[in-house]
Parts: structure tokens; sequence; C-alpha cells
């Protein structure tokens, strides 16, 4: 009985005098406003935006869409840290209760701020890419990204700053154990250091079309701080350590100038001279007329009688296309292809095929 009793009389008391100095109808308020402030956060982050968008395209300052869209997380904050704000005129500030709210409501609003430079830094990074002519897309899109891993460091140093927890003495404690893990990472520094390397030396550029042999050949989609991403042709992704880069030789296709054709044509020993030179300069003579081939001092061509084979007359056709793209170096083969073949035709001649002649001597007696 006097357990009960004694349990009535705590409610009795939280009933008079509430909780931490504040009555329960000022507790209920403060719990409806902060449900009040979830409820309208969304809508009052995009009618803030939105007003920031009419003011800005009056000054007539053109910022990609994407901007705005970014900003919308953070303002999405603002309704609570408002809504806590008001709440502390109303509290003792002298009080636990008090100190504490003044602590949430610093930490809430050093969240806002830095959250919303660190989502500000999409303007930053479209200034950032036009660098690109000077250095790699790769190089640019890791300082931006260090840039961001910055901002959220010194959010979260400056909310421990707000509780009284000194960053300081906490650096210098994970220095003793930085260095245990650096003798335990010398991989993962090889690799940083490699990758970056490749983006100063600018050995390939993301969208690159290499070979690295031994390993596998494709499209580089990611150059990261650990390993490069390369997609190879039949669509497989493929992760490399940057460290194998910096032992390995290289071939960049998408840094060649021009496209190489590098033919023999095998015609049959019936092929009189008089058919080979003629079959010789009138391909020649396409391949020095048409547009989809480059022949200058530095890439030349060459259609010359090469060697005679076993079963055939080789004819060597050598000469370069002027375009690197590899859907219209295919279609310039084609038509070289479709030429030859119609000048094989036309001039009496044809290809040769692997074969052996037989002699049968006849019996004298």
């Amino acid at each position: 009985m006097k357990l009960v009793e004694s349990f009535i009389f705590q409610i009795s008391l939280i009933l008079d005098n509430g909780v931490f100095g504040m009555s329960l109808l000022n507790i209920c308020i403060i719990l409806l406003s902060f449900i009040f402030a979830l409820l309208i956060r969304s809508i009052f982050a995009k009618l803030v935006v939105n007003k920031l968008k009419k003011i800005i395209f009056k000054t007539g300052n053109k910022i990609d869409d994407k901007l705005y869209e970014a900003l919308i997380p953070p303002f999405k904050l603002l309704p609570i840290v408002l809504v806590s704000l008001t709440i502390t005129l109303y509290i003792d500030i002298e009080s636990t209760l008090g100190l504490y709210f003044q602590k949430i409501n610093n930490t809430l609003a050093t969240i806002f701020v830095f959250w919303l430079i660190h989502q500000s830094l999409i303007l930053f990074s479209k200034l950032m890419l036009k660098l690109e002519v000077l250095l790699t897309k790769a190089l640019v899109l890791w300082l931006i990204r260090s840039i961001k891993y910055l901002i959220i460091f010194l959010g979260v140093v400056a909310v421990l700053e707000v509780w009284g927890i000194k960053i300081g003495p906490v650096i210098a404690g994970l220095g003793l154990f930085g260095v245990a893990v650096a003798l335990g990472a010398q991989d993962l520094f090889k690799n940083l250091i490699s990758g970056i390397m490749i983006l100063l030396e600018k050995r390939f550029h993301i969208g690159d079309v290499i070979n690295l042999p031994g390993y596998t050949q494709g499209t580089v989609e990611h150059i990261g701080f650990r390993s490069t991403l390369i997609r190879k042709f039949d669509s497989t992704p493929i992760t490399i350590p940057n460290y194998i880069f910096a032992e390995a030789p290289i071939l960049n296709y998408s840094n060649r100038n021009f496209r190489r054709i590098n033919w023999i044509i095998g015609l049959e020993y019936s092929a009189k001279i008089e058919q080979i030179k003629k079959f010789t300069k009138e391909i020649s003579s396409y391949i020095e007329r048409s547009e989809t081939f480059i022949v200058n001092e530095n890439y030349k061509c060459f259609v010359r009688l090469d060697k005679f084979n076993d079963s055939s007359i080789d004819i060597l056709v050598y000469c370069f296309t002027s375009t690197n793209d590899w859907e219209k170096y295919l279609l310039t083969k084609e038509d070289l292809a479709k030429k030859i073949k119609d000048s094989v035709e036309k001039i009496g001649l044809n290809f040769a095929f692997p074969s052996q002649s037989i002699y049968i001597e006849k019996n004298q007696e």
C-alpha cells in the first residue's frame, strides 16, 4: 500500500512541478514544436531555396539547378535549429537543462553551417572543372573530394569543441596509433603515391582506352586513391592497384593521332607483272585521294609487292586512317577492303589461298 501511495505522490509532484523546472505543459509544447518542425522541414527548405533562386536570378547570375537541389538537405535542418533556439529563450540558461540546450543549439548551428558549406561546394566544383585544361580530370576530382573531406573534418572538430572535447590531445594520441598502422599499410601508401604520380604525369585519363600488358585492356572509368577501375571491352570491370601502373608499360590507344592499317594481300602466282603494277597503283591512288586516310611525310602510304610466299604473291598495304574513332576506323577499313576486292576482280586477278601442287612423273617404260 505504501508503495502505491509513494508512486501516486511522485506522479503528483511531476504534475505540479514538472521536470527540470518545466511544467508538463511546457514540455508538451516543446515536443509539439519539434514534431511540427520535422513535419514542415521539407516544405520550409523548398520555400527558402526557391526564394534564394529568385533573388539570384534577379542579379543575372546563372547557377546550375544542381546547386539549389544540393541546398535543400541542409535547409531541412534549419526549422529544427530555429525551434531549438526559440526554446532556449524560455529556459533558464544557468540551469543544467539550459546549459545542455545551449550546447545542442551550438551543435545544430555548427552542423547546419558546415553542411551548407559542404553542399555549396558543387558551385566550387563547377569552377574547378575549368582547370581540366591545366590539370587532369581525375586530379581535379581528387582535389574536390579532398576539400569535401576537409570540410567534414573541420565540422567534426567544431562539434567536438562545442562539447568541450579538445581535438589536439586526441590527434596526438592517434599519432602513435597512426605510426603502427602505417607500418602495416605500406601497400596503401604505395598505391596512393602511385596514383598521384599517374595524375601528375598524365599517363592516361578517365575515358582513355589503355592496354596494361599481362593484366588487362579496356576503358579507364575511375582513378581512385588506392586503385584504378578499368572496364574491359566485354563490359567486365576490373580493379588494378595503382602501384602496378608505376612498374608496368602502358599502351594508351586514346593518345594515338591516327589508326594504322597493315594488311598483306595474297595474289595467285598466275598474276602478271602488269596486273600487279596496275593493282598497286590503283589502291595507292585511292588511299591518297580519299579524305578518310592521312598521307604525309610522317604518315606514309605503301602499297608494294612485299614477297613471294609459299602459295601467294604478297602485296603490302600499309596506311593510316585520318580518324582515331573506332567506329569510323571500321568503316574506313571496310571501304578499303571493298575497293581491294573490286580492283582484284576488275583487273582479272585472284586471291591466293594455301595450296600445294603435286607433280606426277610418267613411267618411261
